[in-house]
């Protein structure tokens, strides 16, 4: 989409070039979102492209994510053996509402920091565990987790012109087990209800990350494997009916159901 409300696009080396933020600026990573409908109050465009971020680097640490990685990338990567989780990171691209041909554009920032609750990398970076380092203007960088950084549905912690630099996955989550579980109400379409369950074999806890059937991530960890039951009770603590997601893709009795049915699933296989 052609925006007609943009007058300048800026294409600095740095992201220190930009000391102050205004009124009608706006980063472009990708741009998958921003050229998908009018931006009627943005008139500035600062452009990512020139920052010559590694899109990843991998250690005995873990893996560090740079905002502008494009799902592209991440997808062809090729995680260590060791590391038992590393196959969710495809399967959470696969998750995307769009086709592999946005994937060489879209970048892995700009789906967490759009913060909506079907956002794949969102639900992947919490489960595992992340964190994120944020760069505001003119102010010392900081560190947010993963599961503190949406607030709800397409609302986030990010300050006026702050930007997410980097994402980081710690080997001790990547060194887990996983079950996934992915609803939704059309083929390919909108994830309605998006869970992963986390947990260090042969008797570690268990970890369970809820996202697109809430308005933000919700994670539930529990010392050991719980039964049912106190899965299902500890669900209903965590999640009221008011943080369950109402749009065209799932009615919050729906997301609720699903929740609770594929909870149960990850529970038992995990446990198996």
């Amino acid at each position: 989409m052609n925006l007609n409300t943009i007058v300048e696009v800026k294409r600095p080396a740095s992201a220190d070039e930009i000391r102050q933020w205004r009124a009608g600026d706006a980063w472009l990573a990708g741009g998958t979102w921003l050229f998908s409908e009018p931006q009627i109050h943005t008139d500035t465009l600062i452009d990512l492209g020139r920052f010559d971020w590694a899109p990843l680097e991998s250690g005995a640490d873990g893996l560090a994510i740079a905002a502008t990685c494009t799902i592209a990338q991440l997808y062809a990567f090729a995680p260590p053996a060791e590391w038992a989780a590393g196959p969710l990171i495809g399967q959470c691209c696969r998750s995307f509402l769009s086709s592999f041909k946005i994937w060489n554009e879209a970048t892995v920032g700009g789906n967490i920091v759009m913060s909506l609750p079907a956002g794949p990398m969102i639900s992947l970076t919490v489960a595992l565990e992340g964190s994120y380092t944020l760069w505001p203007r003119g102010g010392a960088p900081r560190e947010v987790r993963a599961i503190d950084f949406v607030t709800g549905n397409h609302a986030n912690v990010l300050a006026p012109g702050e930007l997410l630099r980097a994402i980081r996955l710690p080997a001790s989550a990547l060194a887990k087990t996983f079950a996934f579980r992915r609803g939704e109400l059309t083929h390919l379409g909108r994830s309605s209800v998006l869970l992963i369950g986390t947990r260090l074999r042969p008797a570690g806890g268990l970890t369970l990350t809820v996202t697109a059937a809430t308005v933000k991530p919700v994670q539930l960890a529990f010392d050991g494997l719980p039964s049912a039951e106190e899965l299902r009770d500890a669900i209903d603590a965590a999640i009221p009916d008011a943080l369950y997601l109402d749009d065209v893709h799932g009615s919050p009795e729906h997301r609720r159901h699903l929740t609770y049915h594929y909870a149960e699933q990850i529970r038992r296989e995990l446990g198996a």
